[in-house]
């Protein structure tokens, strides 16, 4: 029997192809054909990539518990309730089926050595709902080697099938940015995340999308996270960049609440001076002043929807029928909806709410 663990050079000594082309499987990176991928994948769960079998073990193992696992961040205590209410959804719906929900915060040395992700080790869960699109695709790609049932929420692979359940990003900005330019709007900036995050460049896409449809040059700035105080800061770079700007789409509503407080600092009156517009509608986007034009996310609903397509891929394990297969990986977009409020200037002019992806 093999002693520890299959190592990358041994997997692609087994398959004739450098460390390399492993390395960019494992972190859902281009330059890898489907088939190679999954070789790869399969070798590794035949194999045992973990350390040690605890992780394998889940396969018989039932512990009536789902994982809700989030990366441990700033952001997840001070400014974003975002991601509490996705697992209130996914907790109401397991409770349906018998399943107890624990929340798991992944510091970065154990998303860094996911074989150390206690949980999984002690056979403490029967799967995972990774929430966030700052989980590293490494840490993911360790968990899918590991067979270990999971799905994605609020985020995706690139180059990966794997179960998910994102927002219609792309639909939610296009309807954001175009309001903006249907109050007359035509210096629009964008205050963005990292671009590494799925939902970030999806929300820039439809951005850039309604800029370019509408001959209007986009203006990004960028930063390494979505906080009040780096839209604070993406605010001052903006003003400083273009101070000829009239509004603002956020990427998320804490990066507006801060763009708004910058504005006030330098003199911008919002909206009478400058619209703002964010993203995802968490409790503090309508208690701001001015209460926040955003995009309302569907949380309980991604929650639930995460759990149902858990319970499903728990359900294929379980089956007793030798011709029984694993369904291929679903990825499931939930609609958004533009939410106006006060903070663009168009709130009494226009109070409907205008829906999108519905």
């Amino acid at each position: 029997m093999r002693r520890g663990a299959i190592t990358q050079k041994e997997i692609a000594a087994r398959l004739g192809v450098s460390v390399a082309t492993v390395s960019r499987a494992l972190n859902d990176q281009g330059g890898v054909s489907p088939e190679l991928r999954q070789q790869i994948l399969e070798l590794m769960r035949q194999e045992g990539y973990a350390p040690d079998t605890a992780a394998r073990n889940l396969a018989t193992a039932r512990a009536e518990t789902i994982a809700f696992v989030m990366h441990q961040h700033p952001q997840l205590s001070n400014d974003d309730p975002f991601y509490s209410l996705i697992m209130a959804g996914a907790a109401a719906e397991l409770a349906q089926h018998g399943y107890h929900i624990l929340l798991a915060l992944l510091d970065d040395e154990t998303m860094a050595h996911p074989q150390r992700f206690a949980i999984v080790q002690q056979r403490r869960v029967d799967g995972l709902i990774l929430a966030g699109p700052d989980i590293a695709p490494s840490f993911i790609m360790h968990m899918l080697a590991n067979d270990i049932p999971l799905v994605l929420v609020d985020n995706a692979l690139t180059q990966t099938g794997v179960d998910a359940v994102i927002v219609d990003d792309v639909g939610g900005a296009a309807a954001a940015v175009r309001h903006l330019v249907d109050l007359g709007h035509r210096r629009i900036v964008c205050l963005s995340g990292p671009e590494t995050w799925h939902s970030n460049r999806e929300r820039v896409a439809g951005y850039r999308q309604v800029m370019e449809m509408n001959g209007l040059t986009p203006r990004v700035i960028r930063s390494n996270e979505t906080t009040i105080a780096s839209g604070e800061a993406s605010m001052a770079e903006a003003l400083a960049t273009w101070p000829d700007l009239t509004a603002v789409f956020a990427i998320n509503d804490s990066m507006a609440i801060g763009a708004i407080r910058t504005a006030n600092q330098q003199g911008r009156r919002v909206p009478e001076d400058l619209a703002v517009v964010g993203f995802d509608d968490i409790r503090w986007a309508e208690l701001c002043a001015p209460p926040l034009t955003t995009v309302h996310v569907f949380k309980r609903r991604m929650g639930r929807l995460a759990a149902q397509r858990l319970l499903d891929r728990l359900a294929e394990r379980s089956s007793k029928e030798a011709d029984v297969g694993h369904s291929p990986p679903v990825r499931m977009i939930v609609g958004a909806e533009l939410v106006v409020r006060e903070s663009c200037g168009a709130a009494l002019r226009n109070p409907n709410q205008n829906a999108v992806g519905r």
